[in-house]
């Protein structure tokens, strides 16, 4: 097995052996592994001192800056007072120097009490409490020997960590589930207790032997959990339940928040009371010596444990799931479901969960609950995508005014107190941050800053001329200073009124003018001399602006052959256009959007309502697109019926591009391999999602395109790494796709 090794984070560290309750599906006395009854009773004073030397020895090697440790047991408070003291002592003294140190105590409650808890409160101890719901239910497993209720006693023990002295120890509930139970009645009786978190967790089975189901059905325990999350939804998700927010998080794009699903790699180890080294506990339910690693405390670190096969085979992501596994859509939001429900005395541990059509039904029952509420709707809204891309570039400005911190001197913090001033007095700055090249310029900031370059500053202060323009297009009686070199004023190009360069009189090559808004232009006074007006809605000598195309038919678009930031499609950009170019440029626009209109009316319609800018390109495709949505960078094609389908393919591009920026349509991109209609090669799936996405609207002028596009949807629909947003992505390209 290749890779890394992956450090532990979590060490689950048996205090004591025995148990004070005779819970018959507890997998460590009453599943096949028997281990326990070899073991010492209590942890020795070695065994912890050991312990606490080898954790810190770990999070020093792979300097970790925090590790959790779990006390549990058997029962862990039956190690008593004075023992659980000793851990916590030595574990905080060796943990104190290297790393932060999270202490956790897993008990079913019986024996709690104030001293437990004031000596829990002394090292931050924070307490899980195991209990399956109402009386009914936890009666049903948790009960002592001679068969006597344990819940009046569990539910003392929760009262007592709800008192305001105890309450921030309080970690949450632990609730094995169990379908003979009302699932109703056992959340409300759970939440009644106010639990900052509550894990729902599957009882332990295998494919030897698997679980109980009363009623014969496949996902009675999906139904069982999809009940209590429709009352968790109803009721406005007041309480944390790990199990819904894990994968509500996949199905975002985002990790697994527990081990029980999702592909992330285990990072956990136990330390039984005799300071043996085992994997995962769950594992004492597969056979007899699952969980054994042959290592223990007193003679081996940690390393050694993470690099046993058993352990790497949980960390190999989707590597480590089975073949079945491996070709589900729903594979990274279960991860093949516990590594220890896999086991089948047959196979080993390449199965599939016994859980899996419960772990499916629950993942889709979920995502179908969710999907309307959850998805962005700039998914199917172009303008929420015009407005969250706007709101993007507003975010990386205050990140660049972050990350300067103080170097910009008074030159920033005059601009930065103006831009304040503005975001209250009009809706002046939106048309800035909507630019398309704001966003490159901000972005080309925070990366110099980032990198620590010494004129990063320097680019920072280009703030006042987007404030400038935004005066000006808001019609605010503001000066602005605004600094320029060589002579030359740059101001960034805006919708309305169009603004440009203008070429300065004057012996000085540097310095500061001060801009304001005038009639049908701006009043621009240097070095203290006479105000100029300047007409921006003409071309001069000294004034060059960006022109706007406009005829009959295609959108007003701003041919953006002047912005020093327009550089940013991966191709060269053209050099500012003769009149006669320009002109050009707008007749062939015009034609091609008739042709665009007649083809596609649709997408036409969308793309002038979102593109604003257009720039010339020297030559080619780009390749890159660093820049805000709304602009499209095109080489001149020779006649408008090439114009047409470049404009829809670049609009095409970019409107995915910007919707990638905003929200998550895929995740673990390259972990799979998919065919693609168009090539002999196969693709990762944002290969496959663009060339999809490009080939439904292109086919409107290119109809053999069709068919690739809906095999491509097809195959997008048994894809893994979709989210939810690329799943609502998907059914409108399979709706655009079915029109015409």
């Amino acid at each position: 097995m290749t890779g890394p090794l992956v450090p532990f984070r979590e060490i689950v560290l048996k205090v004591h052996s025995r148990c004070d309750l005779a819970c018959d599906h507890c997998y460590i006395y009453e599943h096949a592994d028997q281990s326990w009854r070899t073991r010492p009773k209590a942890i020795s004073d070695e065994a912890i001192s050991w312990t606490a030397l080898r954790l810190a020895e770990h999070a020093k090697s792979h300097a970790l800056p925090s590790v959790s440790v779990i006390l549990h047991g058997g029962e862990p408070l039956l190690a008593g007072p004075a023992r659980l003291r000793r851990v916590c002592e030595e574990l905080t003294r060796a943990l104190d120097p290297v790393a932060a140190l999270d202490l956790r105590i897993h008990t079913n409650g019986l024996q709690l009490s104030r001293s437990y808890l004031d000596l829990f409160s002394e090292f931050n101890v924070r307490v899980g409490i195991s209990l399956d719901g109402d009386k009914a239910a936890n009666d049903r497993h948790r009960r002592f020997a001679d068969g006597r209720t344990s819940h009046p006693l569990v539910l003392r023990a929760v009262d007592l960590l709800r008192q305001d002295r105890y309450r921030h120890l309080y970690l949450g509930l632990l609730c094995t589930i169990d379908v003979a139970n009302d699932p109703i009645a056992v959340y409300d009786a759970l939440t009644e207790l106010e639990p900052p978190r509550i894990d729902f967790l599957l009882p332990h089975s295998t494919w030897d032997d698997p679980p109980a189901r009363p009623d014969g059905s496949p996902t009675a325990y999906a139904d069982w959990i999809l009940a209590i999350f429709d009352r968790w939804n109803q009721q406005g998700r007041n309480v944390p339940v790990r199990l819904f927010e894990s994968v509500l998080s996949t199905l975002s794009g985002g990790p697994s928040l527990t081990e029980s699903l999702g592909l992330a790699p285990t990072d956990l180890v136990v330390v039984e009371t005799d300071g043996t080294l085992e994997q995962v506990d769950s594992l004492k339910s597969a056979y007899e010596g699952a969980a054994a690693t042959g290592f223990d405390v007193f003679t081996h670190p940690f390393d050694a444990v993470a690099a046993h096969p058993g352990v790497r085979a949980r960390q190999l992501g989707l590597a480590g799931v089975s073949a079945t596994c491996r070709q589900c859509p729903v594979v990274r939001s279960c991860g093949g479901g516990l590594y220890t429900h896999r086991y089948s005395s047959r196979n080993d541990f390449d199965n599939t969960s016994v859980y899996c059509t419960d772990l499916e039904a629950l993942i889709r029952g979920i995502e179908q609950r969710t999907a309307a509420s959850t998805v962005s709707l700039a998914v199917t809204d172009p303008g929420v995508l015009m407005a969250e891309h706007q709101d993007l570039t507003r975010m990386l400005l205050a990140d660049v005014h972050a990350e300067l911190d103080g170097r910009g001197g008074e030159a920033w913090d005059e601009a930065w107190e103006l831009a304040s001033a503005l975001e209250g007095r009009s809706d002046a700055l939106d048309a800035v941050y909507g630019h398309p090249y704001t966003y490159t310029w901000l972005q080309a900031c925070l990366a110099a800053l980032r990198d620590g370059l010494p004129e990063a500053p320097a680019l920072a202060l280009r703030l006042p001329a987007y404030l400038a323009a935004a005066v000006v297009r808001g019609g605010l009686d503001i000066p602005v200073r605004v600094p320029y070199e060589s002579g030359t004023l740059r101001l960034p190009t805006l919708r309305l009124p169009t603004l440009g360069e203008l070429r300065l009189d004057g012996p000085d090559r540097r310095g500061k003018a001060e801009v304001r808004p005038a009639g049908n232009g701006l009043l621009v006074r240097v070095d203290g001399r006479e105000p100029r007006h300047v007409d921006t809605t003409e071309e001069s000598a000294d004034w060059r602006p960006v022109r706007t195309l406009a005829a009959e038919g295609p959108p007003a678009l701003r041919l953006d052959d002047l912005d020093p930031y327009r550089d940013c499609f991966g191709v060269p950009v053209g050099e500012r256009l003769g009149s006669r170019e320009a002109a050009l440029w707008g007749e062939r626009l015009a034609e091609a959007w008739a042709l665009l209109r007649r083809a596609a009316p649709e997408q036409a319609t969308d793309a002038a309502d979102c593109l604003t800018t257009l720039t010339p390109l020297a030559a080619g495709e780009p390749t890159a697109r660093l820049h805000g949505f709304g602009a499209l960078g095109i080489a001149l094609p020779a006649t408008p019926g090439e114009l047409a389908p470049a404009l829809l393919r670049g609009f095409r591009r970019a409107r995915l591009h910007a919707l990638l920026d905003v929200t998550d349509l895929y995740a673990q991109d390259g972990s799979w391999r998919h065919p693609a209609p168009w090539q002999d090669e196969p693709v990762v799936v944002s290969e496959l999602l663009a060339g999809a996405y490009e080939r439904v609207g292109l086919a409107a002028f290119e109809p053999d395109l069709a068919e690739e596009a809906k095999r491509a949807l097809e195959t997008l629909g048994r894809a893994a790494e979709l989210t939810v947003g690329g799943q609502r992505l998907l059914d409108e390209l399979w709706k655009e796709a079915g029109r015409g």
